[in-house]
């Protein structure tokens, strides 16, 4: 992955990870950009969440070159540990303590100064929303505010990286975007942010680059544009004011077809910027302009059947999301 003038904030060469004779990571490489999103996507079981244990030192590597925060962590574990936070799939809230009283805990164990958690308490639960609900208990919360308090409790180390593995599963889609844009938030502010999500809206809406992880792989990598470019399907539309122009437009693009009606064209295309204007240059030769040009591009479920071979939870709960957004 070419990540341009930005250092490696995760650099992984041939991880290998097997549990007896089940090869779940078969020498994967990553590499993820200082300040970035960057997101894992795969079928359930894939090795997401083992990706993840392995890059937090939760869980040890059978083979390969891992450095996380400029920390090789074969070696510097606990270098390591020091410079990342964890949102793990499930809740790390004690449902027993206050949401004030979560945070504080997390400052004892990072060893802060009382003081300092108790200052430092007060500034997350302001910044996530959570003061009103500071002195109540956690059991208390909704699942929203629940995974908020999580997200802040992860950080009171100060972590430069942070792993949320699948943070907004079971969130309903008005909480999973105050998520979202919490974790933009972070990003600006220099974050770094390495994402499993089960939703591929999510992964398209947030990640700078995403990887496809299937069979124990990576099967592809690239932005979320250019992951939908490796699939075909996509098309240029072009729509016409009367029948002369769509004929001569379509004899002149012979793979043309009409669509959603008499007047519309749409022409099999990538999607990419040459292939938009090689058809805008075509259509200056023969001297017709359309009324509207839109272009189509397969989207991310279409990405992740293509590549994986099965309709998965994720793909699912992708479709499920935008319909309940329409």
């Amino acid at each position: 992955m070419n990540t341009g003038s930005r250092a490696s904030a995760i650099a992984v060469e041939g991880l290998c990870k097997s549990f007896g004779e089940h090869v779940v990571l078969d020498r994967i490489d990553l590499n993820v950009a200082e300040g970035t999103i960057f997101s894992l996507l795969g079928p359930n079981g894939a090795g997401k969440t083992t990706t993840v244990q392995i890059l937090a030192t939760l869980l040890g590597a059978d083979g390969g070159d891992i450095s996380v925060g400029g920390y090789e962590l074969a070696t510097e574990p606990a270098a390591v540990r020091s410079a990342i936070g964890v949102t793990g799939q499930f809740s790390a809230v004690d449902d027993l303590l206050t949401g004030r009283e979560n945070i504080i805990l997390m400052g004892d164990l990072n060893h802060l100064p009382r003081r300092e958690s108790i200052a430092l308490a007060e500034e997350l639960l302001t910044r996530f929303d959570l003061v009103d609900a500071a002195d109540k208990m956690a059991s208390s919360y909704s699942g929203g505010m629940t995974r908020r308090l999580d997200l802040a409790m992860t950080l009171v180390g100060n972590p430069r990286i942070i792993f949320l593995d699948e943070p907004t599963t079971g969130l309903d889609p008005r909480s999973r975007r105050v998520v979202w844009d919490i974790v933009r938030e972070l990003v600006s502010g220099g974050v770094t942010v390495f994402l499993t999500t089960q939703y591929l809206e999510e992964a398209d809406q947030l990640a700078d680059r995403i990887a496809v992880l299937h069979g124990g792989r990576i099967v592809a990598e690239g932005t979320a544009d250019e992951l939908k470019r490796l699939v075909p399907g996509g098309y240029i539309k072009l729509d016409f004011a009367d029948r002369n122009a769509l004929a001569t437009v379509a004899q002149a693009f012979g793979g043309a077809a009409q669509v959603n009606g008499d007047l519309t064209l749409a022409i099999p295309s990538d999607g990419g910027v040459r292939a938009v204007r090689e058809v805008i240059d075509r259509l200056d030769v023969i001297g017709i302009e359309p009324e509207g040009l839109s272009v189509h591009t397969p989207d991310l479920d279409d990405v992740f059947l293509a590549l994986t071979g099965s309709d998965q939870t994720g793909s699912a709960s992708a479709r499920t999301e935008k319909e309940s957004v329409r």
